[in-house]
This record gives structure tokens, sequence and C-alpha cells, in this order.
């Protein structure tokens, strides 16, 4: 183990940090402190500059003014790789495994052990191994990495920051892909990091875990440091308060009466191999939430209903009549949009403008000469719809993720759809672009449209649904009302 074993010590210290880019002041002015063996919570909205300070602590960055010290001595990292070196190691909110190698090849990519000038492959999965066992996963360590969920991506990006011994570990939005099996199992490693030694930074959105994982608090906010606190037990209220400058209050609509109209109908699907003979409707103006653990087979099952990942058996019913889906364009045709769970992959590109992000579904379903004026005026109002903070010709990439996910929202909205299936809609956003997540949700259930929430956070299934669907293992395990749904209830279907 790298880490000095100087309990309750200065690891890292950050003083008066300042990071500008073109028109923005990211830092300024940032103090932040990481004593060995205690966990810093990192708190704030959406470019608040959390992601920046860690970038910088990670060498990403150079700052354009302060100073930072890794055990009292300068520290001044040229890159990713100097930083880790040296002790300090970031885990990204956003994946970085590449998927055309096994797990042991990204967890040592460029640190492969070598044996008479060749990598010990040997020495490599048998580490690989121990790694991964360390962070809850039972599979081979040649395993493709293009076969494993996100959620197992992410448990393996862990994997290999443990396997760089670092004195300080950054955790970027680490539960933020994971179901409640997988954040216990986290939690458990950060607590064993701890009792080695390893000063820990939690960056989260996940206001209800702080207590559970963190020493300390700090709060961050246009850049600057607003607040914190000795203690990670802090009530919610307060540190939304501190994180937005103003109090929020009842976060999650009531929801609207559903009308009596069935809107979509499954019937005994099936997809061999991740779920079997599921059956529900839905109805105008209904949210149903669909709740499970990972593998439980939620994704899966809207992929399927919307196109994605067509079913192997069983039927879909739209409006009453039986329909065929085989693709997502069967699916649109159908009346149906999905706001896919990953939404910097599968939901936007990245190197275009906004706007033409948010025109590309009109744009590509529109026959003859298409109306640039028409479609660019279109474009304008959904976004304002949404609440969307951007300026259309920026490239989607400048976008924090509350707001990548509200174009995301927008360009389907362009086709007005009937059926929306939100999959993980706020994963990795702040409690602010939450709300406003929430907002739009209500109102499209109010406007008469018939909306499904898949999510792994279990109050925002409740807080959001008229009722609620529990699969376990690929199975249907129950609906639950609002009125009897708890998380007791949901989480003893989920298991069964």
């Amino acid at each position: 183990m790298a880490t000095t074993d100087t309990r309750g010590g200065v690891a890292l210290e950050v003083k008066q940090i300042v990071k500008t880019f073109p028109g923005t002041r990211a830092l300024d002015g940032v103090d932040l402190e990481v004593r060995y063996g205690r966990t810093v919570a990192l708190i704030g909205e959406n470019g608040a500059g959390k992601s920046t300070l860690m970038k910088v602590l990670s060498g990403v960055h150079a700052p354009d003014g302060g100073s930072m010290t890794l055990d009292g001595e300068p520290f001044t990292p040229a890159g990713p790789k100097d930083a880790a070196e040296a002790g300090v190691v970031l885990i990204h909110q956003e994946l970085s495994l590449l998927p055309n190698l096994t797990l042991a090849e990204n967890i040592f990519i460029g640190r492969q052990p070598t044996r008479y000038g060749m990598v010990d492959r040997r020495a490599m999965n048998a580490h690989a191994a121990e790694l991964l066992a360390q962070v809850g996963l039972r599979l081979a360590p040649d395993t493709s990495t293009a076969t494993c969920s996100i959620a197992v991506q992410q448990l393996v990006e862990i994997a290999k920051a443990l396997s760089q011994d670092p004195k300080v570990l950054v955790f970027d939005e680490p539960t933020a892909t994971l179901g409640q099996e997988e954040v216990e199992i986290l939690y458990g490693i950060a607590d064993s990091l701890r009792s080695r030694g390893v000063g820990i930074v939690w960056i989260t959105h996940r206001l209800e875990e702080i207590a559970r994982v963190a020493d300390e608090i700090v709060v961050l906010r246009d850049g600057a440091r607003v607040g914190g606190w000795p203690t990670g037990d802090v009530p919610k209220s307060a540190m939304v308060e501190a994180m937005v400058g103003r109090a929020i209050e009842n976060i999650y609509p009531d929801p609207v009466d559903p009308t009596d109209e069935v809107a979509l109908e499954v019937v005994n699907l099936t997809r061999r191999g991740a779920f079997t003979d599921i059956s529900f409707t839905l109805r105008r103006g209904e949210v149903l939430g669909i709740a499970g653990l990972v593998g439980s087979g939620r994704s899966e099952l809207v992929n399927a209903i919307s196109g994605a990942e067509p079913a192997t058996s069983g039927s879909i019913r739209v409006g009453g009549r039986e329909v065929d889906v085989h693709s997502p364009i069967d699916g649109v045709r159908h009346g149906m949009a999905l706001i896919p769970e990953d939404r910097r992959e599968a939901g936007l590109a990245q190197r275009i403008t906004i706007a033409d992000n948010i025109g590309l579904p009109k744009r590509g379903l529109l026959r003859g000469v298409v109306d640039n004026r028409g479609l660019a005026r279109e474009v304008e109002k959904i976004s304002r719809d949404v609440g969307l903070k951007g300026h259309l010709p920026e490239l989607a990439q400048t976008l924090s993720g509350g707001n990548q996910q509200k174009v995301v929202i927008a360009k389907w909205l362009m086709l007005n759809p009937q059926i929306i299936i939100f999959d993980e809609p706020t994963r990795g956003i702040d409690v602010g672009a939450k709300a406003a997540i929430y907002s739009i949700i209500h109102e499209l259930a109010k406007l008469g449209a018939a909306v499904i929430v898949v999510s792994s956070e279990m109050p925002e299934v409740l807080g959001l649904s008229n009722r609620v669907l529990v699969l376990s293992h690929g199975k249907q395990a129950g609906i639950v009302d609002r009125s009897e749904a708890d998380e007791k209830s949901v989480m003893a279907l989920a298991v069964a």
C-alpha cells in the first residue's frame, strides 16, 4: 500500500485554487483539505465547479492560481498519470473503459505486469481477479468489457483505481449507475479504504447517502466554496439550501389522476435471457415506475418496448391495436420515445450543436425539402419549454449533465410522442436539475402522455409514480399502487 498511514493527518491540501476558461471563472479561490482515513463529501449543483476541481487535483487541468501540497510537499501533477503515480487517483463519473479489452486489460492498461519482456497474463489475471472480488464482482478477468452492464463497468473502474494503491481517492458520482446491492458493496469498500488510511473525496448528488459515507462536507456554488460542515450528518434541506442558495420544497409534484384510456398494453412480453412474461397496462396521464435491483431486467424491458432491443415473444398494443416493434424507428412511428440511461453515448451527439441535436430526430423523419427556419423556431420553443440553459449554437458537450438531459428530452418531444419512457432520468445530475426534470415529467402526464420511469433511486420511483412495477431476476414480482408503495414493500418484491 502506497498510503502514508498518518491517521487524521493532512494528505492533500488545496489553497485558493483558481481556474478560468474563456468567458468563465470555473474555480474562484477554492480551499479543500483531505485527511488520511477520512472522507470529504463535495456537493454542489451542476456547474458549481466540482468536476473542474477534481480535474485540477488529478492533473487533467493545471490551475491558474493557488497551490496544492501532498504530504506537505508541492503537488503539481503534469497529467493524470503523474497524479496517480504520486497517489491521487480519480474515478470518473463517465466511464473510460475500452470495450474491446478484457476486464484485466482495462484494469492494468499501461501498467501490465511483464515477464521476459512480454505481458504476464497469468499474473495480470490473478491480480485482476483479486481486485474484482474486492468490489463484489465474481467475473472472470478475461471477460470482454463490451458484454458488461454500465453498473458492472463502474465497479471495474473502482477496481482499476484500487490497483494503483492510492493515497487520495476521488469518487465522482460513484453510486449513480448502481443498484442498492452494489451501493452497499461500494460503501463497504469505502469503509475498508478509510480503515487503511486512504483519504477520500466523495462527489455525489445523492444527498441521502452522505451521512453514511462522509466525515465532513464541503459545498461549492458558482466556482466558490460557500460552506460546509465538520460532520456528514446534516439535514438534507440544509445541504440543498447551501447548494442552490435557496430552499427547495416538495421536490416531487403530486401525480395527476390518469384517464381510463389505455395508451399501452404489454402482454407476456419476453426477451430470452433478460426477462420473462411481463404484462401491464399504462393509461394516459399515468406515470408507471419500474423498480428492481441491477440485473432485474428493467432497462432491457423498456428497450424491448421501444424497439431498441426487440422482444422474442409476447405482444405490445398501442391504443388498443397490436403493433410490431422491431426497431427504434418502429417505436417512434407508434408514438413512443425512449430517453436512454446513458445520455452521453446513446442520447446525444456530443460534437454537434445543441440545436442540431434537438432537431435531429424530426429532420431524420421529414421527407422532401426541410423548412429550416420553421424547424429552428420549433427547436427554440421546445428548448424554452424544457427550461434549457445553454446557447443553441454551442456544442452539446459544453453542457452540464442536467442540461444535456434536457436536450435529450427536448429532441424527442419534437415528435410529440404519446408514450414516453425515461430510463434513469436523473442519473448524475444535481437536486435543482432533478426538480426541473420531475416538473417536465409531471407536465407531460398532465397533458395526457403515458409515462414510464425506470430508476435505481427508490425515493424517485415512489415520489413520481401512480403505480410501481417491480422486477426481480427478470420476472414480474408485482405491481404496487401508490397508496401502498413504500421502500420496504417494493424492496421485498425486488429481492423475492
